[in-house]
Parts: structure tokens; sequence; C-alpha cells
């Protein structure tokens, strides 16, 4: 399996600040040491052309000339700096690659990514660039017409800018299963949204996951999935308020994967939020993911197709 990586961007945030920069270089680390069969390669960076399918001129151009006002900074989380535009565009281009690749692999990913709270003029959440609509912008462009992109959004936050992005467009789905009272504490009705109530742990989250796959692909047959596999529904994650054990979220994923094999469906996975207050812990569960997609992508490559349970044999 192929992932995609960019945390050698590292930005030059201040001391304390809370997002946790580190876990991305730790996940490459543990990835390149223990899974031999997932081959690394660092992220491109996206062009104006890539960017301009997605965000407005005007919101690319104070972003990359460093035009952002100190509002839409905090907006953002954080302060500006040419590492900040650079590992921005390299991560849309991890999840551009990885979407590439799953269309040849099956099953690709970006190390980091998930960046859903981007909108089209402006960035918030510790979100740039929306690297998904990116990379689904990016695919349609590439395999043309009649190409219909599925964002499978399980990260705890729900995905606002995503959903604003392509609010009007049939042509791509976005499902997000996210906490009801958590940020952004303005929704932005998507194609399907399950809120779910503080608390939530792993026996009702995957009732309302299993109902919710039915219900996407009952109502829309996608070329391709990106599947963003947050860690910030694990209890006592600091930003999460759900309650999710580890084997939880890792049957979550499994569901996806499984869903996605069943039909013949490529998913590039991008890693979303992870804020525990043991960063080991999110890198625990990001490290998870992706061992389980690459035993999918050896699985599928073989031409096997994974049962109803998802247990791979």
């Amino acid at each position: 399996m192929q992932a995609f990586f960019s945390d050698h961007f590292v930005l030059p945030l201040p001391p304390g600040h809370r997002f946790p920069m580190e876990k991305y270089a730790r996940l490459r680390e543990r990835v390149a040491g223990e899974l031999p069969h997932v081959e690394l390669a660092e992220a491109m960076s996206v062009d104006d052309v890539m960017l301009g399918r997605v965000h407005s001129r005007e919101y690319v151009a104070r972003v990359s000339t460093g035009q952002l006002d100190p509002n839409a900074q905090r907006t953002i989380g954080f302060p500006w700096s040419p590492q900040m535009v650079e590992r921005s565009r390299r991560s849309a281009g991890a999840t551009v690659s990885a979407c590439r690749a799953a269309l040849t692999d099956g099953v690709a990913a970006n190390l980091a990514g998930g960046t859903h709270h981007a909108h089209a003029d402006r960035g918030e959440g510790f979100c740039v660039f929306n690297d998904a609509a990116v990379a689904a912008r990016t695919m349609q462009a590439e395999l043309g017409p009649g190409t219909r992109v599925a964002i499978i959004d399980l990260d705890v936050h729900q995905g606002n800018g995503t959903a604003a992005i392509f609010e009007h467009d049939p042509s791509v789905f976005t499902l997000s299963l996210h906490g009801e009272h958590n940020y952004p504490f303005h929704k932005v009705r998507g194609d399907l949204d399950v809120a779910l109530p503080d608390g939530c742990g792993d026996d009702d989250y995957l009732v309302a996951l299993g109902h919710a796959l039915t219900d996407l692909f009952a109502q829309f047959a996608p070329t391709l999935v990106i599947y963003l596999a947050g860690a910030d529904p694990l209890a006592n994650d600091r930003l999460g308020r759900l309650a999710l054990t580890h084997d939880g979220l890792l049957a979550r994923d499994r569901r996806v994967l499984t869903a996605c094999a069943e039909r013949g469906l490529p998913v590039a996975i991008a890693m979303a939020g992870g804020y525990g207050r043991d960063i080991g812990q999110t890198v625990a569960a990001h490290f998870a993911t992706i061992r389980l997609a690459s035993q999918f992508q050896r699985a599928v490559r073989r031409g096997y197709r994974a049962p109803a349970d998802g247990v791979l044999v």
C-alpha cells in the first residue's frame, strides 16, 4: 500500500500550542519501522490550478503571500508562516496522490490531511486548504465527467467546510458522523449528517455508522471514496467528547473498508483529527488504521472481497 507524508514541513508554533504537530512524524516513523508492506513517499505540493477548483483565487493569494489578517489567522488557529503554506499545499497533495494510488491499488493513505473545516474562501479549525475537496475536484478533472466521489467523514467534528463546498453538487456526497455538541457550533448541512450525543460509546456508534453506510450506498453510487479516519472519537481525546475505545475505532475502520471492498470501490484515507492527552494513544490509533488498511489493500489486490462481518482471512 502506498502512503504519503508531509511531516517534514513543520509549522513554527508557539510553545504550548494545542495542535499535536509531532504526531505526524511519529506516525510515519512507526509505519516505516513496523509495516514493511507500506510504501512511503513524500507528498507533492498542489498548485494554484488544483486549489482554484475549490478555493477562491483571492483566498489562495492571501494565504500564499502572507496577507491573512490577524483575525483570519486566529480563525485558522495557526500564525502565518511560509511553512504553513507549504505544508498545507503538501497535505492536500498527499490526498490527491492517495486517490490516484487507490484507483490503481484499491487502498492508499495520506498520513495527515482531513482538513475539513476549510471553506472555499477561508480556513478555520486548524484547516487552511480542504484536502478532500481538492482531491475530489482533481479526480473529477482527471477522470472526466461522471466521476462521483463519496467523502466519509468520521472525524469527531462535523466537516462544515466540505459540506459547504459541495452543498449544491450532486456529484459529491458528504457523510459526517460527529459529536452533536462539539465544534463547529454552527453546522453546515451535508448530504447525510449523523449527530451523536456526548459520551457515545462503541456499540451505539457502530450501530449509527452501519445505518449511515447503508443510507449512503442506497442513495449514491461513487467512483471513489475519500475516508477521513479521525482518531478524536476516542475516549479522553481533549477535543472529542465521545467515548470510543481503540477496539471500537478499529471496528469503525473495518466497517468502512469492508463496505467499500464489497462494492469494489477504491478508498483514499486521510488521518484527520486526534488530540489525545497522551499523544502516543493518538498515534497508536492512526497506526492501527494504516495497518488495517494495508491488510485490506493486499487482500483487495488478490481479488478478495471481504465478507459482511469484515473479518479478513
